[in-house]
């Protein structure tokens, strides 16, 4: 392989130039030498060069193909032979990965070479569920392993870097990208993002089947007004600390590699120009050591906000404010060389910049062999490697929810009935693929009826019923709803009167979901809700297994279906999950990660809510915090998830160890037993109140959770410990505090719990 002669020497002069000395770690010495080593690449750079680092280019064009003779390619194309882009984003697969980074490695003055970032959001090639399902599954090592097969794949394909995980948190079901994150609750965002972070990243970044990871939104992206994708946000400064923050801050501490910024504005200023969050917060308070990009296209686009005048104003108030690449706005390649040797901005803040950018490159191995993720024998291997779909089944399975059981309808028999499964989505292999799987194959996912179909002993009879929508649903087009072919409900009616049990699978097509997928209508789609009860009219012994990637309205199928199965968008193997559950071969444990509300009027409704000056009718009258058309308190609450196995909940007790605030140590203990007659896991959620403090605290707050599993008729102790990092919250000033004052403690199987104690620290 040809790389650069001068790059050669240059690592060779660096690195005979470190001496060996006494550290601490192993570790120090290795961050010591690559830190020598970027500041001697930086000795001998351009500044166009410099510029170049920050500059990221989509795919343009077949790399292994003819050279682009004309159009926007042919730029591209040059400036990555002048060592004018650090980062490509959309090519994959090795050829083409191989082939860019040849040019960028044997053509170009210097031979950096590039990193290559893709959306691997829920997997590459073989699905895991959408990340908010497998949120529902609350298996921090499960999802570790999710992100970890992700990255084995995508690094075979020539990948080295993703956007994600998105860590936003959000408490409105309308926002489509609530399908992409963790739901509504900071601690539980903050283990999740730590937990994917690290099966993104591994133990060690230098190894060839990690990635780097990307913590996004930053910041407050899931609080759009009106649930409006790309919209203005407004949230206080108690829930900008206390809420948006923490997976932010829990991600630096994770070790991410890179940020990701917002589509929208804080306090009036576009987040990716916004100094306070990437100089003040970011960079500072936290001293992350990663780089900042920017969302596509986001620094041209503070223009259209009205607070750039033009490109050139936009890069400059983006790269000062802390923004270090540019994702496919072209507005740094093109202006900041300008504006640096004009003096308008500061070369340091390019090399600052560019040092961030150099750094993830040599831990990425890089620099060491560019062409490391460029291994066809590996990417054969471990594309759809059948030991990860065994990983993505999993992982679907522990993410499915059982919102309702009435009668112990499920688990279904596995012998002599007739099972009608009625349903477009139940013989869809497309949709349960769900949103964000650009590198996956259309229609590979096991539908529900073929999961089903692997169990022989019934009559199975399938009837679609209705389709939900109509035309077609890539990626980048719009889906079009059936909102009045009926014209198939008969002969469902038909099926399902004979039924033993019928089996419904509605709810939302994949791309329903996701960026720019805002709804204002949170019930089923189109004609599905007519056809729900229509089938109910003629047999009322149903299963509604929901395919959906966000919350849902189901006030009337909560009061007339006797099962509901959460199934969201399970991934490849969506189908086998889904007839595991319903035949009982997998005892559902998962738990909602987000609020369910009875109508969108709701929306947003979330368990963290604080408890205003009335919340309560104390006096008998209508002033007091509620609606009078519906009850306050949502369908399905948050941590809420049912199991064939029923649990009780006792004995708590609360060991003070210290009850100092500024030292304090509690510890919590209660016994769980599995009273039924099946093997379960159980969610265990510990929940406190500050009951008095200077900023208004929430009703509940979560602070610990642990999954286990208990036999059927066993009980086990479980304890946890609340300490300094539990028991405190951020005040509007942005520092960590703990008051003295009284607390509560509330422990059970969701956030709506009563099992509590008292405590009062001094």
């Amino acid at each position: 392989m040809k790389i650069h002669t001068f790059l050669i020497i240059l690592l060779l002069i660096t690195l005979s130039s470190c001496k060996l000395v006494d550290y601490d770690s192993v570790k120090v010495e290795n961050e010591t030498i690559v830190e020598k080593q970027i500041d001697s690449l930086l000795e001998i750079m351009t500044i166009e060069e410099k510029v170049g680092q920050m500059n990221q280019y989509n795919g343009f064009w077949d790399v292994t193909g003819p050279t682009p003779k004309v159009g926007n390619a042919v730029k591209k194309y040059e400036h990555l032979r002048k060592g004018w882009v650090g980062s490509m984003l959309n090519v994959r697969g090795v050829k083409e990965v191989r082939a860019v980074q040849k040019i960028a490695v044997e053509e170009s003055r210097l031979g950096i070479p590039l990193l290559i970032g893709f959306d691997v959001i829920h997997g590459y090639k073989t699905l895991s569920p959408i990340p908010l399902a497998e949120s529902a599954s609350w298996d921090l090592e499960a999802i570790k392993n999710s992100a970890r097969i992700a990255a084995i794949e995508a690094s075979a394909s020539g990948i080295n870097w993703t956007f994600a995980p998105m860590v936003d948190i959000s408490r409105d079901a309308r926002w489509g990208r609530v399908m992409e994150g963790a739901g509504e609750d900071p601690y539980l965002g903050s283990k999740i993002a730590q937990a994917r972070i690290k099966g993104f990243q591994g133990d060690n970044l230098s190894d060839v089947n990690t990635i780097a990871a990307t913590a996004k939104h930053f910041a407050a992206y899931g609080f759009s007004e009106s649930g409006k994708e790309y919209n203005t946000v407004e949230v206080s400064a108690s829930t900008l600390n206390n809420v948006v923050f923490p997976p932010f801050e829990a991600a630096v501490k994770s070790g991410v590699k890179s940020f990701m910024n917002a589509f929208n504005e804080l306090n009036g200023v576009p987040a990716t120009g916004n100094n306070f969050l990437l100089r003040d917060v970011l960079k500072e308070k936290w001293r992350f050591d990663g780089f900042v990009i920017s969302d596509w296209g986001s620094i041209s686009e503070m223009k259209d906000w009205g607070y750039a005048e033009n490109d050139k104003e936009a890069a400059k108030m983006a790269v000062t404010a802390g923004s270090d690449m540019d994702m496919e706005s072209y507005i740094y390649i093109k202006y900041l060389v300008h504006l640096v040797k004009n003096k308008e901005i500061d070369e340091a803040i390019i090399d600052d910049a560019v040092r961030r950018i150099l750094r993830v490159k040599f831990e990425l191995g890089l620099f060491d062999d560019p062409y490391k993720y460029c291994d066809d024998k590996r990417e054969a291997e471990m594309i759809g490697n059948s030991k990860h779909h065994e990983a993505v089944l999993d992982v679907a399975k522990k993410s499915i929810v059982l919102l309702k059981n009435e009668n112990n309808l499920l688990p279904l028999k596995k012998n002599g009935q007739k099972i009608v499964l009625i349903g477009a989505l139940a013989s869809d292999n497309n949709s349960p693929l769900g949103s964000w799987r650009l590198a996956a194959d259309d229609n590979t996912a096991v539908s529900v009826l073929q999961g089903m179909q692997n169990y022989k002993g019934n009559d199975l009879i399938f009837k679609k019923g209705a389709d939900v929508s109509i035309g077609k649903t890539a990626f980048t087009k719009e889906v079009v709803i059936n909102n009045s072919d009926k014209s198939e409900f008969n002969e469902a009616k038909e099926a399902a009167k004979s039924a033993d049990v019928v089996v419904m699978v509605l709810g939302e097509v994949g791309f329903q979901s996701g960026e720019s997928r805002s709804r204002t209508n949170l019930q089923l789609p189109g004609v599905q809700q007519e056809l729900l009860e229509e089938i109910y009219k003629v047999n009322k012994n149903i299963v509604l297994v929901l395919n959906n990637g966000r919350p849902l309205a189901l006030t009337w199928a909560d009061k007339h279906i006797p099962a509901i199965i959460e199934a969201w968008q399970l991934g490849t193997q969506t189908g086998n999950a889904v007839a595991q559950v319903l035949y009982g071969d997998y005892n559902p444990s998962g738990k909602l990660p987000m609020t369910f509300p009875r109508n969108v009027g709701q929306v947003p409704i979330y368990y963290n809510y604080k408890n205003t000056g009335r919340p309560v009718n104390s006096n008998n009258n209508v002033f007091y915090s509620h609606y009078i058309d519906v009850e306050s308190s949502p369908l399905y609450p948050f941590g809420y998830g049912l199991s064939y196995s029923t649990f009780q909940y006792s004995n708590l007790y609360l060991k003070p160890v210290s009850l100092m605030a500024d030292n304090p140590k509690i510890e919590v203990t209660l016994n769980i037993k599995n009273t039924s007659n099946t093997d379960g896991k159980e969610v265990v959620q510990l929940y406190i109140r500050d009951l008095f403090a200077s900023v208004v605290r929430p009703v509940k707050e979560l602070k610990g959770f642990e999954l286990i599993e208990l036999k059927a008729g066993e009980t086990k102790a479980v304890s946890f410990i609340l300490d300094k990092s539990t028991l405190g919250f951020y005040n509007n000033n942005g520092d960590y505090i703990v008051e003295p004052g009284k607390f509560k403690v509330f422990v059970g199987g969701s956030s709506n719990t009563s099992l509590e104690k008292e405590f009062e620290l001094n």
